[in-house]
């Protein structure tokens, strides 16, 4: 049977769902993410919100766990994530429930933000496109930063709204999301080891692709391709990559790519249009303005520039 899609298109409508009072604010709301009640029925449906959400959780239910699309990942210990409004968005496991979850959730209507600086500045914040298994984990002195704009937010928006509340609330969202992208950094140093095993696997994606003898059959690896195999989604592979070696995805591609390329116009006598359809691409021009674009010299430049050397 096919799970069933719900649309919670209001922060009052989410508050009724999950049993909550009615929010003080209609735009923005933080929940106390104990307070939160999830029935039997939500584990069989899909979810998409027209607001932000952003959550710290700790103490899941055990066989609780969250999706995005096909992703999932298992809650052990607390996590930050981030969606963004009409991401798809699903529960499953069973109904067991603990009493020790604890967190809060950042309700954000994409209209409270309409004339500030953020409204469009919060497309910049990549971990919105990030699946739960890239789920952010916090020392407790980052939560102790995090929790602290969260509490200023809603004593903020609990008091009296006046002409400054919004300015001063939507500085506080922005600091809040700073400090996210801040502690991704880190935990992308941090976590080092696990980093680097998913660069040598990237690389050994990359050149299984080249080595394949049908590459004419699946074309030059796309982003998204890479990305699937190694079951993270796109925008986080390249925040990795970018952290790891100073180039997003699509660049070390590339790069890889006019490696490959060099060296077949440096030590065979295959035609540009040869090695354009052994590197994967359909039409020799791509791979040409490509090679260009990287070099300054079309592919026959730089192959008599090699012979007169």
């Amino acid at each position: 049977m096919a799970t069933a899609l719900h649309h919670v298109k209001t922060i009052h409508q989410y508050h009724k769902l999950r049993g909550l009072g009615k929010p003080i604010h209609p735009l923005i709301s933080i929940v106390d993410y104990s307070q939160v009640k999830v029935s039997d029925t939500d584990y069989l449906k899909n979810w998409v919100f027209d607001f932000y959400l952003i959550a710290l959780k700790r103490n899941f239910d055990r066989e609780f766990k969250m999706n995005y699309g096909q992703n999932q990942y298992d809650y052990d210990e607390g996590v930050m994530f981030f969606l963004a409004p009409g991401q798809l968005f699903g529960i499953q496991g069973d109904s067991q429930k603990t009493d020790q979850k604890s967190g809060w959730m950042l309700l954000v209507h994409p209209d409270f933000l309409v004339g500030t600086s953020l409204a469009k500045a919060i497309e910049k914040y990549e971990f919105f496109k990030y699946s739960i298994h890239e789920a952010l984990f916090l020392s407790e002195r980052e939560e102790k930063a995090l929790n602290t704009l969260v509490k200023n937010i809603k004593q903020e928006y609990q008091a009296m709204i006046d002409k400054h509340s919004q300015q001063i609330i939507v500085s506080q969202i922005d600091t809040l999301l700073a400090y996210s992208n801040r502690f991704y950094e880190r935990q992308f140093i941090t976590r080092k080891p696990m980093n680097h095993r998913i660069l040598e696997k990237f690389e050994q994606i990359i050149d299984a692709y080249f080595s394949n003898e049908n590459i004419m059959e699946y074309g030059t690896p796309s982003v998204t391709d890479i990305a699937e195999k190694l079951n993270l989604t796109p925008n986080y592979l390249s925040a990795l990559l970018t952290h790891l070696t100073g180039e997003s995805t699509q660049h070390y591609i590339h790069n890889k790519i006019i490696g490959l390329a060099k060296q077949k116009l440096s030590t065979t006598e295959l035609s540009v249009s040869q090695i354009a359809y052994e590197l994967g691409f359909e039409y020799p021009q791509s791979f040409s303005k490509l090679f260009k674009s990287k070099t300054n010299q079309s592919p026959l430049e730089f192959r008599k520039s090699i012979h007169m050397n």
